[in-house]
């Protein structure tokens, strides 16, 4: 069973592999969900920028054109300097600009949209516009930084980002923000000590399943899209194959490598894939009514039917099994204002990642989270804007992919213990 929800982890892998998954799959490749826009270039809030990922591609320091390999100087000839490739350096890890023998491109963020599809998207602006003055987040909408990112040449995978600033950033995301006992033990600086979740209160329950299975999600893609380098081939990106990493995954879920913690962090999982089913399914009404606006009628239509007609038909089994009911009754209005500044405090560190890459996916998964939080816990009518509603069928699909990576994947590493 899903801790806190009325539901079988075997019904979930039925419905998600059999018919969410290819379903999912194929709503994400239209164009209405394809773009997804973000601001890259926000400062962090925390502490001095450090530790950008070990490639070259994943900082932030500009390098001249004349040090970039010569195969890549026409692709960042028409960018700005600071966008052809990036490097920096902290205490524990220096990155220097890379030189003409370099063939690094494992970490980048390829942001080339055809003039076509930048014309595409600034008559959805408009549009967007007529439709609704309602904005989430004003200040990226307005940025002069913000960015469209095509997500399909854009995959969330491994890109060599690890280390001291990754455990940072987590170490943040939980020990700072999740509800902890005040005799309990710092959840990831400690992955050997158990963490009772089931002392907490179901609020400080829910939160920390959420991030859990988000972490979770995360590790499963960047395990089964790894990057193996050619022997002796140095680490470039280019020189190697794809394919899933089976001891990594094991590394990072195995009972005898976590305190017996995996297969909780993989129950996790299912957790965040229930609420955000909840959220989609509740906000029915909504996405029943949008039109999917790309300029392209016939496309647009069959958006709208993929999502009326089957994703949100296909998930009503599933639609009540987590009740947001339950939580901050009695009036705690303090406890709700305090779950809220958690996850706003989330969105902040994200900031902090040191991989474009990694940053583009961990803001649209934490927005897809915040925006399935919003629909649960709205007051008044369900009002979204473009990127929230993007961000949400995304961060879904995500989760999906997860699960099912676990059964068609690594099913060989969960038959060692029962309990996985």
């Amino acid at each position: 069973m899903v801790d806190d929800c009325n539901c079988r982890i075997s019904d979930l892998n039925q419905i998600n592999n059999q018919r969410l998954y290819p379903l999912l799959r194929q709503i994400v490749q239209k164009n209405y969900f394809r773009f997804f826009p973000i601001n890259l270039k926000k400062s962090c809030q925390f502490w001095p920028q450090d530790g950008q990922c070990s490639l070259q591609t994943c900082a932030i320091k500009a390098c001249s054109l004349e040090t970039l390999p010569e195969n890549l100087r026409e692709k960042f000839n028409s960018n700005k300097p600071s966008e052809r490739i990036n490097t920096k350096q902290d205490e524990t890890n220096q990155v220097e600009c890379p030189t003409t023998d370099t063939n690094s491109s494992l970490g980048l963020v390829d942001k080339n949209l055809s003039e076509e599809h930048k014309q595409t998207i600034e008559d959805w602006m408009k549009f967007d516009d007529m439709k609704s003055e309602n904005f989430c987040d004003v200040d990226d909408e307005t940025s002069t930084e913000l960015e469209y990112i095509d997500l399909l040449i854009n995959i969330e995978r491994y890109t060599g980002y690890s280390g001291v600033s990754t455990q940072r950033i987590w170490s943040a995301i939980y020990n700072e923000n999740c509800f902890f006992l005040p005799d309990s033990i710092p959840y990831y600086n400690l992955r050997q000590k158990r963490l009772n979740a089931n002392k907490m209160c179901l609020e400080g329950r829910t939160f920390y399943r959420l991030v859990s299975g988000l972490h979770s999600s995360i590790s499963i893609h960047l395990c089964a899209q790894y990057f193996f380098p050619i022997k002796n081939g140095g680490y470039t990106g280019l020189d190697g194959r794809w394919a899933p990493n089976l001891d990594e995954f094991k590394n990072r879920f195995d009972p005898e490598t976590t305190g017996g913690e995996g297969p909780t962090w993989l129950k996790n999982l299912y957790f965040i894939y229930l609420i955000e089913l909840r959220a989609i399914y509740k906000a029915r009404d909504y996405l029943e009514s949008q039109k999917y606006f790309t300029g392209n009628e016939t496309d647009d239509l069959h958006t709208k039917k993929l999502i009326t007609d089957h994703l949100l038909k296909e998930i009503e089994p599933f639609s009540n099994r987590f009740n947001e009911n339950d939580l901050f009754q009695d009036g705690n209005e303090q406890l709700k204002i305090e779950f809220k500044e958690h996850f706003h405090n989330i969105s902040r560190i994200i900031d902090c990642v040191g991989c474009d890459k990694c940053k583009l996916w961990g803001k649209l998964q934490i927005q897809a989270l915040g925006t399935s939080l919003k629909i649960l816990f709205a007051e008044n009518p369900i009002q979204l804007q473009r990127s929230e509603l993007v961000s949400l069928i995304n961060g879904f699909t995500q989760l999906s992919t997860s699960i099912y990576r676990l059964e068609h994947t690594f099913k060989t590493c969960l038959t060692k213990h029962t309990e996985l």
